[in-house]
């Protein structure tokens, strides 16, 4: 039977689990999900000012999985699917016309038209399809290396690696011409680094959530105008790549609405390399804190899938999702109503030492690996396999040409709730 009484986070505890802050700290909140796993794995959050909608926090692995893998029960549509203070969400349903989701994506579908719209480009993601990219990614991995070498010793890898490489290769796919890069990342740390002053551009700490909301709203402007230019383009001259597929698409005999095309450019151009990016540098920062494995991976390349694997569990980049009841239901001993709004916290989940042995340690060798910081069941992200290559392509260019790695500075966590990982990664490398 469910509980009759919701248990309640305290306030210094339901701040903690939206605070950006909080996610840049990292073990202080691990430490918390621990004690909420163990006290609380459904717990209620409520604001008492109101500056959020109340919802469920669901931080254990088993839980999280139902919810990800239940989409009749769990609901993305109906209440935005990023966690948001009442103000953005307002502003958004004014941006739009009535909907809380300011970018219309496969994110925020439900079915039946989430698996229509997800068919249009899943080919394009599949190992098949990607195995024909290996020798153009491994030409960019060895750019992205050679910048990397002529810097050092001593650089940033998140500056020249991990986050201008997914991007070049996504990009790449999508059919968007180089010289367009800049402004795309620029756009991507708009929208998804909005509360952390070294990412969203705007160089300010502790924006107001008004601020916040309204440089996300242009990044989404500024992406659509982009993608419009595009859009006719592909149509008049249609090449072989993402864009063109796009911008050709019809679902259900119909051509798509400017809004749904325009959704779809941006969470294959924006998703398609932050998370990435994260998992990447998640994975140097572990080898560069352990130079044993590093000397191992060098020796033997049949462990890098596990690294790639675990880095892309322990950072979690998508940090979390939100859902909606559809109906009445159960989770973890609470009474869900219809119409609750949900958390499913993937750093939480991912960190569950009931399915993880010792999640906070970096542990290549895990197997099975069934970590959830790709979703689960219809929702599960398009781009997986395509995160995976790219992530063993460039290490295995990085193994060869570098002898060893070690840090050379205090790496930094972006402030962000949703999409999260380093910001800054100072590393010393010395060329092989």
């Amino acid at each position: 039977m469910a509980s009759a009484a919701k248990p309640r986070l305290d306030p210094p505890t339901a701040y903690e689990v939206i605070s950006p802050e909080s996610y840049a700290g990292w073990d202080p909140l691990l430490d918390t999900f621990d004690r909420l796993r163990d006290e609380s794995p459904v717990a209620w959050v409520e604001d008492p000012e109101g500056r959020h909608p109340p919802f469920w926090l669901v931080s254990r692995y088993d839980d999280v999985m139902r919810v990800s893998k239940d989409n009749a029960t769990f609901l993305n549509n109906p209440q935005t699917v990023v966690f948001s203070l009442t103000e953005g969400i307002e502003f958004a349903k004014n941006l739009t016309g009535g909907s809380p989701h300011m970018v219309a994506s496969l994110v925020t579908f439900d079915a039946p038209i989430h698996m229509k719209y997800r068919k249009l480009t899943q080919e394009w993601f599949m190992p098949k399809n990607l195995r024909t990219l290996e020798d153009e990614i491994r030409e960019l991995a060895q750019k992205t290396v050679d910048r990397l070498i002529e810097a050092g010793p001593e650089a940033d890898f998140c500056k020249l690696v991990s986050q201008p490489y997914p991007l070049h290769v996504v990009m790449q796919i999508l059919g968007v011409p180089e010289e367009d890069e800049p402004r795309m990342l620029m756009l991507t740390q708009q929208m998804f680094g909005g509360q952390d002053e070294d990412l969203n551009q705007s160089g300010m700490k502790d924006l107001p959530p008004e601020a916040i909301t309204q440089l996300v709203a242009g990044a989404v402007k500024d992406f659509e105008a982009y993608f419009a230019g595009l859009t006719a383009e592909k149509r008049a001259n249609p090449t072989d790549d993402v864009a063109s597929t796009i911008a050709n698409a019809t679902v259900d005999g119909e051509p798509l609405n400017d809004r749904d095309m325009m959704g779809y450019y941006i969470i294959v151009a924006a998703a398609g390399h932050d998370t990435t990016s994260a998992s990447t540098a998640g994975a140097m920062l572990a080898l560069a804190q352990d130079p044993e494995q590093w000397d191992k991976v060098k020796a033997d390349r049949s462990l890098l899938p596990g690294i790639v694997e675990e880095a892309i569990r322990w950072t979690s980049p998508v940090q979390h999702f939100m859902r909606t009841a559809a109906e009445d239901t159960e989770l973890g001993g609470q009474h869900i109503a219809k119409g609750d709004w949900l958390m499913i916290n993937y750093v939480a989940a991912n960190h569950d030492p009931a399915q993880f042995g010792n999640p906070r340690k970096f542990d290549a060798s895990r197997s099975p690996s069934r970590h959830l910081a790709f979703g689960a069941g219809a929702h599960q992200c398009l781009g997986l396999h395509l995160a995976r290559l790219e992530m063993r392509i460039l290490f295995e260019t990085l193994l060869d040409r570098v002898e060893s790695v070690e840090l050379a500075g205090e790496p930094k966590r972006a402030k962000s709730t949703f999409v999260g990982g380093l910001k800054t990664l100072p590393l010393r490398i010395a060329a092989a």
